[in-house]
């Protein structure tokens, strides 16, 4: 499969140099990540894939997300298995999907046979409660990176806005509000969504 390169869009809002990976950087890529991040893959993942190696472009990412998060099963792992098919095809897919679980993997059994022993222990429960506020915090850090380039698209920041209000504060389970806004923000991106992406390039 032919690598295919970031979008125009991308390419002149940066002005970057973008660098298809190939199988093996996708899976020692991967890999690192599936080392490094405890309790909040995205915003390492947005780290790697856009700032560090430059794989892609802030607006291809935050699409891409949406995308695997529209999906069922782990973001994350969407995300590993959307890049390498993107890249490298199923080669590319099977490098990022193996490469983001294999240490994992391996730490969660481990963990898993000393939590049996320890679980009653106050320290470990401390332990647990700390790592889950360091999860949390990472993930407010990324929802902020992302809504950042919405704000210059009104459509985009209103139907962000309300997904977050219907979920987060009226409590709609998040099933119906991706069948009913899906559609709506498609069809209201797809008519509006060009015309104030050219009054901001205007207003540049």
């Amino acid at each position: 499969m032919t690598p295919l390169q970031p979008s125009p869009a991308d390419r002149q809002a940066t002005g970057a140099t973008f660098h298809p990976p190939t199988s093996r950087e996708l899976f020692t890529g991967f890999l690192m990540l599936g080392m490094t991040a405890f309790g909040g893959a995205l915003p390492l993942a947005h780290r790697m894939v856009v700032e560090r190696r430059r794989w892609l472009g802030e607006e291809e990412f935050v699409q891409l997300l949406g995308l695997c998060q529209f999906l069922p099963g782990g973001n994350i792992i969407n995300l590993s298995v959307a890049l390498g098919m993107k890249f490298r095809g199923v080669r590319g897919a099977l490098a990022a999907i193996f490469g983001l679980i294999a240490v994992p993997s391996a730490v969660v059994v481990l963990l898993g046979v000393i939590y049996q022993h320890f679980q009653h222990d106050p320290n470990v429960r401390h332990l647990f409660a700390g790592l889950a506020a360091a999860a949390a915090g990472l993930l407010i850090q990324m929802a902020v990176k992302i809504a950042l380039p919405l704000r210059r698209n009104v459509v985009l920041a209103g139907l962000a806005v309300f997904c977050f209000v219907a979920i987060a504060l009226l409590r709609i389970p998040l099933v119906w509000v991706m069948l009913v806004m899906t559609p709506i923000s498609v069809l209201l991106t797809a008519r509006y969504g060009e015309r104030f992406s050219a009054k901001d390039k205007v207003g540049k």
